[in-house]
C-alpha cells in the first residue's frame, strides 16, 4: 500500500497499484492479541538438573570445542527452521538435548521391549516422530525423566491407537467403535465377574495400541492421583468420541459444515496431553479448581488452538496421502467455495482467534482464581501449546509447509 504521507498533491495521481490480498497481508502483520507476560514466568527448577552438555565432560579442548560447535549448529538447525507465515505463536528454545536423549532412549526401549507398538518396518517412522524432543519441549518444568516419561508413553500409545485403528497403519472406520472401546478398557478397567475378567485380562495384550496404553497408563497411575487419573480417562474418552465422530462422516461419505468440524475437533483433539500438565510437573491441580467452568474454557480453548495449527502444519502431508483427509482448509474450502490458499490462509486466523481468547481467558483466570497451583497449571498449559507448535514446526521429517506465499 502507498505511504499517505507521500500523497501527491495533483488532482490526478496516478493510480496506485491493487493492493495485496487482504487475508494475505492481516496476516504477515504480525501477532496482535492479548500477550500472557502474566502467565510466561520463570518456571519451577527441576528436582534433578539436567546432564551437564557434552563439552563440560571432556578433557581434551579440541573435543569440547567440536562439542560446542555442535551445539550452536543445532541451536541454529533449531532456529531456521521454518514457520507458517503470519502464524502467531511464541518462540521458545530448544529442549534440553541430554534430557532429549534419555528420554528417546527410555521410550524407544519401552516401545520396543516392552510393549511391542510398532514392528520393525516402522523404526524410521517412529525415530522421526521425534517423540523425545516432543515431550521434553512441552513439559519443561517436568522434575525428573521420569515425570516426563508419563507423557511420553502416554504419547506414544495414544498414537498407535490412531495409526493402527483409524489412520495409516490398517486403520479404518468400519468397526472402529468395538475397537476403541475396548481399547479405553486399557484405561478404565472392567469391573465384571470372576468367570469373565480373564479373557478380558488376556485381551489387554492382543494387539499394539492395547498393550501399549495398558502399560502407559500402569505407569501413569504410579505418579498421579486417583483424581488427575480419573480426569485423564474423562479427557481420552472425549478424545475417543471424537474419532467416531470422524469415522462415521468417513463411512457415510459425508463432509461436515466447518462449525461441525470444530465441534468434533474439540474432541479428537490434543486436550487429553495439557491436562495431565500437573501431574508430569511433579503437583495436582485440586479438582474443583479444575472443574471450574473457566479452567474447562481455557484447557479446550487450548486443545482446540494447538489442534488446528497441527491441521496446518500436516496439510501438505494429509494431501499426498491416499484418501480424502478433512482438515480446516480443505473444510474451508468446500463449504465456503475459497481457493485452496484463502482457504488456508483463514484457517490461520481461525487459528489465531483461538489462540488469542486462550490468553485472554487464561490471564483472567489468573486474576480470577491468583491460587499457586492454579497459576502454576495455567503456566503448564501455555508452555505445552508453545512446546507443542516448537515441535510441529521444527519436524521437517514430517510437515513441509504450502507454497502459498
Amino acid at each position: 500500500m502507498p505511504d499517505p504521507g507521500l500523497s501527491s498533491p495533483q488532482p490526478s495521481p496516478p493510480a496506485a497499484p491493487p493492493p495485496p490480498n487482504a487475508a494475505l497481508e492481516r496476516l504477515l502483520r504480525g501477532p496482535s492479541g492479548l500477550g500472557t507476560q502474566g502467565l510466561r514466568l520463570s518456571l519451577t527448577p527441576r528436582e534433578e538438573p539436567p546432564a551437564p552438555p557434552a563439552q563440560e565432560r571432556r578433557t581434551g579442548d579440541g573435543e569440547a570445542a567440536g562439542d560446542a560447535e555442535s551445539a550452536a549448529a543445532a541451536v541454529a538447525e533449531h532456529a531456521a527452521a521454518p514457520a507458517i507465515p503470519g502464524l502467531y505463536f511464541h518462540p521458545v528454545p530448544p529442549p534440553d538435548p541430554a534430557r532429549v536423549a534419555e528420554v528417546s532412549h527410555r521410550i524407544k526401549r519401552w516401545a520396543v521391549d516392552e510393549v511391542q507398538a510398532f514392528p520393525p518396518e516402522w523404526e524410521e517412522e517412529f525415530d522421526g516422530f521425534s517423540v523425545g524432543s516432543y515431550m521434553v519441549g512441552c513439559h519443561p518444568d517436568a522434575p525428573t525423566v521420569e515425570h516426563v516419561m508419563v507423557a511420553t508413553r502416554l504419547m506414544v500409545a495414544e498414537n498407535a491407537v490412531d495409526d493402527c485403528y483409524c489412520e495409516d497403519h490398517g486403520g479404518s472406520p468400519v468397526g472402529l467403535g468395538s475397537r476403541l472401546l475396548l481399547a479405553h478398557t486399557a484405561l478404565d478397567p472392567v469391573h465384571t465377574t470372576k468367570e469373565y475378567e480373564p479373557p478380558w485380562t488376556e485381551s489387554l495384550h492382543s494387539d499394539a495400541p492395547r498393550r501399549a496404553y495398558r502399560s502407559a497408563m500402569e505407569y501413569f497411575v504410579r505418579m498421579a492421583s486417583p483424581s488427575q487419573a480419573d480426569r485423564f480417562r474423562h479427557d481420552m474418552a472425549r478424545l475417543h468420541l471424537g474419532y467416531l465422530a470422524e469415522a462415521a462422516w468417513a463411512q457415510t461419505e459425508q463432509v461436515p459444515e466447518v462449525w461441525e468440524y470444530l465441534a468434533m475437533r474439540q474432541f479428537n483433539n490434543f486436550r487429553p496431553c495439557p491436562t495431565i500438565t500437573d501431574t508430569v510437573g511433579g503437583y495436582e491441580l485440586p479438582a474443583d479448581l479444575h472443574a471450574r467452568p473457566d479452567m474447562q474454557r481455557v484447557v479446550a480453548l487450548a486443545g482446540n488452538a494447538t489442534t488446528v495449527m497441527n491441521d496446518l502444519y500436516s496439510y501438505t502431508k494429509e494431501l499426498n496421502s491416499p484418501g480424502l483427509h478433512l482438515n480446516l482448509p480443505v473444510l474451508i474450502a468446500e463449504r465456503e467455495g475459497l481457493s485452496d490458499r484463502d482457504a488456508y490462509l483463514k484457517a490461520v486466523e481461525v487459528h489465531n482467534d483461538l489462540m488469542h481468547t486462550f490468553e485472554s481467558e487464561a490471564a483472567a483466570l489468573a486474576v480470577a482464581c491468583p491460587v499457586p497451583t492454579v497459576l502454576r497449571f495455567l503456566r503448564g498449559v501455555a508452555a505445552w501449546v508453545d512446546g507443542n507448535h516448537d515441535w510441529h514446526r521444527t519436524n521437517t521429517y514430517r510437515y513441509s509447509l504450502p507454497d502459498f506465499w
